[in-house]
């Protein structure tokens, strides 16, 4: 009798401990949710997240609060994100970058496993350019000086910083980096003459290309862009290197799952959304979605491979997450 009185008590204590996840994902979402970004305000990684969370805002009928948190190759973001309460009001992006390749690179705190993925939105083009009056012409040109002696090249973080190091280590090339908060900071550092090369998305490169300040060499995906399809890619001037990186939404592990549903569903109908279409395309990033789960897995897949790539290549701790 008093194993069932116990057993009934336990389960009395469970409920009420639930009740209030419960309750507050019934009327989810009630406030101001806050999306934290990872990355400085007007880069590609900045603004893609405003555009959703816009058309999201519509959907979940509540004000969404984007909150720029840059620094550490984007792994600050992560690491105050794990410790936030897991009610639905505090969301992050979270790319691929700080997920997969950075844990390999630099101590971190967290892992996959302290975050519920409700999906992904968006993948990355990416581009190697030079500023315009550079003598280098081509990705050969570039490599070929930087035998003779080190180029500096400027980067936000991963995985832009491994496509040159990658670069580096094939052909023996000596490429020294200079880390930058956004992608924005990083195009202007070339602009200005303070690094000799960069890889970053189309928004950022392409303005400073038309008005003559820059020159575009390759295309660093694995495919050519569609609005230049002369310009090669790395892999087709014959070095073997290609990047890609995704955006997707994250809350901290212990969050409701009806919750995590409502913030997927909302992230899926706004990627229909017109603007936010218009506005990834402008930007060069492709309007490709994953659910949660899927994302999840990609992560996981991705840190297993990256590490396995960045060991080879010398690149990591060695302590892995």
């Amino acid at each position: 009798m008093k194993t069932i009185l116990s057993m009934l008590a336990a389960t009395a204590l469970t409920s009420a401990a639930l009740a209030p996840l419960a309750s507050s994902a019934a009327g989810y979402p009630e406030r101001e949710i806050k999306l934290n970004v990872g990355y400085g305000a007007g880069g590609v990684g900045d603004v893609s997240a405003r555009l959703l969370a816009k058309a999201m805002e519509k959907e979940l009928r509540q004000p969404i609060v984007v909150i720029n948190k840059a620094g550490a190759q984007a792994t600050m973001n992560p690491t105050q994100l794990a410790r936030m309460e897991p009610d639905g009001y505090n969301v992050g992006v979270l790319t691929f970058a700080p997920m997969a390749i950075v844990p390999h690179m630099l101590p971190v705190s967290y892992t996959a496993k302290d975050f519920i993925f409700a999906g992904a939105f968006g993948r990355f083009q990416y581009g190697l350019a030079v500023r315009a009056d550079s003598p280098y012409k081509t990705v050969k040109d570039l490599v070929e000086a930087a035998k003779v002696k080190p180029l500096f090249f400027g980067a936000p973080g991963a995985p832009n910083n491994i496509a040159m190091f990658e670069l580096g280590r094939k052909t023996g090339a000596r490429f020294d980096q200079v880390l930058y908060k956004s992608g924005s900071e990083t195009v202007l550092s070339l602009v200005a003459g303070q690094v000799d090369a960069i890889i970053q998305t189309p928004s950022e490169i392409v303005p400073h290309v038309q008005s003559g300040k820059l020159r575009l060499l390759a295309s660093v995906s694995p495919a050519r862009w569609a609005d230049r399809p002369d310009m090669p890619t790395v892999k087709e001037s014959g070095y073997d290197v290609e990047i890609e990186s995704w955006m997707g939404l994250a809350v901290p592990k212990g969050t409701p799952q009806p919750i995590v549903d409502r913030l997927q569903a909302a992230m899926l109908a706004a990627m229909k959304d017109k603007e936010v279409l218009d506005g990834f395309s402008r930007m060069g990033i492709d309007a490709v979605t994953m659910t949660g789960p899927d994302y999840a897995r990609m992560i996981d897949e991705g840190y297993l491979s990256m590490g396995k790539a960045l060991k080879e290549a010398g690149l990591t701790t060695g302590k892995g997450q």
